[in-house]
């Protein structure tokens, strides 16, 4: 009999009358079925010259569980330590990682949760920031959605207010907030604010608990005090030269740069203009990313406990949801002042 392409395990348990689950348990072999049911389903598979997907059960069978691992840049030392968290948790848990970068394309991030539905990865672990876009929402969604019922676990870090997920969150508002005050502390009342793109999550809640914290201490961040930029070390040496091409009395006296990546840019443009940080403007980041204590100047920043990020999330995939209201988990942010960071001239 020659055999017909695509026959899928589905087609056997229907024409066998049975259960997924039955003919699952009786083609891996991994429970006792009933004499007669066995025979319906064997018969049913031969006739349909069914193969089994030989990758599909070692994922299924425990030997070999997976999970994948989908952050926005592999390259970015910030996801990059989020990602050796997940792995050390997975790694003590005999999982193999499969890591995807989506280079904060949200189609991409889409496609590759498809990919690993379709590989039956055992749990999913999003470390890339959410986009706020009722598309994406939805077309995620319509992916994690059927996974989930499926069997699969799905955690992510940061903010997912559309997707009905467990995450590990860390206080961006909050830990912004308190930067905004340490440095108004010091002394500063004209800041510049050097921002990723204003759909993803992070930059929205940084942005929004360091203008908010310094609109309480009665200074105003203006949309012309912000300048966006690709979230990248480019991305914020291109916005630190927009601020620098202001008049002279419009500079800021400090630069808020919602990653640390951004930071080491606008530090770079700052030489470049022959100034210094922070005598002639302070510079400040968010993450605490490990090169930033190796610069010169050390950079002021917000740090998050990275590793430990990716850690808890791995370990929510890996208890799995009861199914009720998805479970958060917040991680709080330190403030670090370093050299980076000055009061201003008079």
């Amino acid at each position: 009999m020659r055999s017909r392409p695509h026959v899928t395990l589905e087609d056997v348990a229907r024409s066998a009358n049975v259960s997924l689950a039955t003919a699952s348990r009786v083609l891996n072999g991994t429970a006792s079925v009933r004499t007669d049911l066995r025979d319906r389903v064997v018969s049913a598979a031969a006739e349909l010259a069914y193969a089994p997907n030989a990758h599909a059960q070692a994922l299924a069978g425990g030997s070999h569980r997976t999970v994948g691992v989908i952050c926005h840049d592999v390259s970015d030392p910030y996801f990059s330590a989020i990602a050796g968290g997940v792995m050390r948790v997975a790694t003590d848990n005999g999982l193999l990682v499969m890591l995807a970068g989506t280079f904060r394309d949200p189609d991409r991030e889409v496609a590759y949760v498809s990919m690993l539905r379709a590989q039956r990865a055992s749990a999913i672990v999003l470390i890339g920031s959410a986009f706020e876009d009722r598309a994406w929402e939805r077309a995620m969604a319509a992916e994690l959605e059927p996974y989930r019922r499926g069997g699969g676990q799905v955690a992510a870090v940061s903010r997912h207010r559309g997707l009905k997920i467990d995450s590990v969150q860390p206080d961006n508002r909050g830990g912004a907030a308190e930067l905004a005050k340490s440095l108004f502390g010091m002394g500063h009342r004209r800041f510049a604010v050097l921002a990723g793109p204003r759909q993803l999550t992070t930059v929205i809640d940084r942005l929004s608990g360091f203008s908010t914290a310094l609109a309480e201490l009665g200074v105003t961040v203006r949309e012309e005090d912000v300048v966006e930029g690709a979230f990248s070390r480019e991305g914020g040496y291109e916005a630190m030269r927009a601020v620098l091409a202001r008049s002279k009395r419009k500079l800021p006296t400090c630069v808020f740069a919602v990653t640390d990546i951004m930071a080491m840019g606008a530090l770079a443009a700052l030489r470049e203009a022959g100034l210094a940080a922070p005598d002639d403007i302070s510079i400040a980041g968010f993450n605490d990313i490990p090169v930033v204590r190796d610069l010169t100047p050390t950079l002021s920043t917000v740090a998050l406990p990275l590793e430990q990020l990716g850690e808890r999330a791995m370990d929510l995939a890996l208890k799995g949801s009861s199914g009720g209201r998805p479970r958060v988990v917040r991680m709080s942010g330190q403030v670090m002042l370093r050299e980076s960071t000055g009061r201003p001239r008079r």
